[in-house]
């Protein structure tokens, strides 16, 4: 039987992450330190330990235990920091090994992509962003404050503009991080954010650095319920072979956040056996032969295109509109409404007879039951024609989204080459 899934994000929230990007130093592991003790458990020589230290691979466990928010699994770190532990001054070591010192709260932050100010705003500190990127403009408020994104990045200029005592940059946004630094401003530059568990740290890093350290473990807690709410719900079902297709072949592999929210939402990702966002040829695409597509359009118009027309999912017209400002934004609002969305569109595709348009379950309403500041109720989806062309987070040259933060971070990705496919497709626009 045919099964249409038109199921598109009600409202849009208000928070944003951060990603990082191949080329930082050596893979450095971000650090904070305070000057003082905290509550906190120490690292040896008094460091404080990563704001969220990194679990192995980022992964959930099969049974869907919940690791403690922040903490590495298994490995003995330290419980999250409370806001008694959250003083300044402070230190911070970035993704590029770089440490900044933070005398004392900072008042005015300025977020190069949306997935950092998506965050803030979820912590409740959008008051003092001061300034965003073009693709962050979705945010209740955000409009208010200062556009710092260029045809390409962020402004040096409009960044130096805002005074800020603290600029958030993503992964995608690592040629900004030297210039502005240049100029001057205290810039923290985060690593990737691929998993579940990688948007759990930044969100915690992030609420250390502004001094939310509560808000950001209450965040945590709430995204977790919400993977495990989605891991619950699909756990009786068969789950389908799906696909993202970004445009001009490109696709959303293994390593990335949107893989991520597949694996959580109970689907497979048939392009799991490559890395980051390839470019696949058509004979390859009708290989994998996906039962069921992710589209940010909701007149899912890639399913009349070839190679995507002949697949099991545009024949029986599989698939499920995802919010595009969700989906590519690596930050815990895009994995609670994400996650959300899909799980409900699988248990529904093995619905018999059911015509549900919205993804959601009988009685559960696709909003998530949450507020995010901006209830504009409109999706704002375009899959692959999304007029914004700013890279992946606003403001990143990620690959594939269609959202300049779509959150999706591109490690491994000839970022050149990608920023060319992807642009003339208008999908760089909202990542990270």
């Amino acid at each position: 039987m045919r099964n249409s899934f038109a199921i598109a994000m009600a409202a849009l929230v208000a928070t944003a992450l951060i990603g990082g990007v191949a080329g930082t130093a050596a893979g450095a592991q971000p650090t904070i330190a305070t000057d003082r003790p905290s509550a906190s458990a120490q690292l040896t020589g008094g460091a404080q330990p990563a704001a969220g230290a990194q679990s192995a691979a980022g992964a959930q466990s099969a049974a869907g235990t919940q690791p403690a928010v922040g903490s590495a699994a298994g490995a003995g770190a330290a419980p999250a920091q409370t806001d008694g532990a959250c003083g300044f001054p402070l230190n911070a070591t970035d993704a590029t090994g770089t440490t900044i010192t933070l005398e004392e709260r900072p008042e005015r932050i300025t977020t190069l992509n949306p997935s950092a100010a998506q965050t803030l705003w979820e912590l409740g500190e959008q008051d003092r962003v001061v300034g965003v990127s073009r693709f962050a403009l979705y945010l209740d408020g955000a409009k208010e404050r200062a556009n710092v994104s260029a045809e390409f990045g962020a402004s040096v200029e409009r960044v130096v503009d805002t005074e800020p005592d603290l600029v958030l940059a993503p992964n995608s946004s690592a040629a900004d991080v030297g210039p502005l630094r240049e100029q001057g401003l205290k810039v923290y530059h985060f690593p990737a954010a691929t998993s579940i568990d990688d948007i759990a740290e930044k969100t915690e890093t992030i609420g250390r650095l502004v001094g939310a350290c509560d808000a950001a473990s209450e965040t945590n807690e709430e995204m977790y319920d919400a993977v495990d709410a989605a891991e619950n719900r699909t756990a009786g079902v068969d789950r389908p072979a799906a696909l993202y297709p970004l445009g001009g072949g490109y696709v959303a592999a293994n390593n990335t956040f949107i893989d991520a929210i597949m694996n959580v939402g109970g689907a497979d990702n048939v392009a799991a056996e490559y890395e980051a966002y390839p470019q696949l040829s058509d004979e390859v695409i009708l290989q994998t032969d996906p039962e069921l597509i992710l589209v940010t359009d909701p007149e899912a118009a890639i399913l009349a295109e070839e190679p995507y027309a002949s697949t099991t999912a545009g024949v029986e017209e599989n698939y499920v509109v995802m919010n595009v400002d969700y989906l590519n934004q690596p930050a815990p609002r895009s994995v609670i409404r994400s996650t959300t969305t899909l799980s409900n569109a699988v248990v529904e595709l093995q619905e018999e007879g059911s015509e549900s348009t919205d993804g959601t379950e009988s009685g559960e309403s696709s909003d998530d039951g949450s507020s995010d500041g901006d209830s504009s109720g409109s999706d704002d989806t375009s899959d692959g024609g999304d007029s914004s062309t700013d890279g992946m987070d606003g403001n990143e040259t990620d690959a594939g989204g269609s959202d300049g933060d779509t959150g999706a971070e591109i490690p491994g990705f000839g970022v050149v080459a990608a920023a060319i496919a992807l642009l003339a497709t208008g999908l760089l626009a909202r990542r990270d």
